[in-house]
């Protein structure tokens, strides 16, 4: 610690050679470290390719939407949108594609949920894409998973073309505080704003496990695709580009 309060002294940084930064709370230390890990490839990642973080801050009439999120975290997430539902779903986002994920919106919901689950989407899908940067290195492609009654099919790409292939039926009109057509568009508005290709199936009975099954199927698609291997850092197509 007393290493990483002389990087704070000097106006840089530390990474600090230990599994779990908890000392440096109480010394008000935690924002000067820049990683805690004793995994020297993931030192070696970080001073080779950098660090995957974003943040996208947005706000028009009808939302105030502030994202961050950091590819390499350890899937913390600090969710608030008004629609707790809505909240949920995102944390299985962050949870189980191991990112960090702090989303902050305050929406017109006295109208409906509509605006901000889209800006919602959108804010999310530019973070994502931002924080990817060259891309260099990810595997770029992502996955399957069955909740009870339910079996979920994401599979994206990080091509740098937006599509959707939507396959998902809900008989219910709201899931909680979410109208189930919004899932769709918010589907749609992130792989616009993400620059990605997704392709989403899911079949089953109970409408929440369906919609929860496929934002882990996201979650675990993005988890596969954004990996970084740096002892072969090119771009994962023969075009040369994404």
């Amino acid at each position: 610690p007393t290493d990483v309060e002389l990087a704070k002294n000097m106006g840089c940084r530390a990474i600090y050679l230990q599994n779990s930064p908890e000392t440096l709370k109480e010394k008000g230390l935690e924002e000067v470290c820049a990683l805690a890990t004793t995994d020297w490839d993931q030192i070696a990642e970080f001073l080779f390719a950098g660090e995957r973080k974003a943040e996208v801050r947005r706000t028009t009439k009808e939302t105030d939407i502030d994202v961050a999120l950091n590819l390499d975290g350890n899937g913390t997430c600090d969710i608030s949108t008004g629609l707790g539902f809505f909240d949920h779903m995102l944390e299985q986002i962050g949870k189980h594609s191991g990112m960090d994920l702090t989303i902050h919106v305050k929406g017109d919901l006295e109208v409906d949920e509509h605006h901000t689950i889209e800006d919602t989407a959108i804010v999310l899908g530019e973070c994502i894409y931002q924080a990817l940067g060259s891309k260099r290195g990810i595997e770029r492609y992502g996955y399957a998973l069955p909740m009870d009654d339910c079996l979920c099919q994401v599979c994206l790409d990080f091509g740098g073309r937006p599509w959707l292939v939507w396959d998902a039926e809900f008989k219910r009109e709201k899931i909680g505080e979410m109208p189930t057509e919004m899932f769709l568009h918010f589907f749609k508005s992130l792989s616009d704003a993400a620059k990605m290709n997704l392709n989403i199936k899911a079949e089953g009975q109970n409408e929440h496990h369906k919609i929860e099954g496929i934002f882990k199927a996201l979650a675990r698609a993005l988890k596969m695709a954004i990996k970084r291997d740096i002892y072969h850092f090119e771009l994962p197509s023969s075009k040369g580009v994404l």
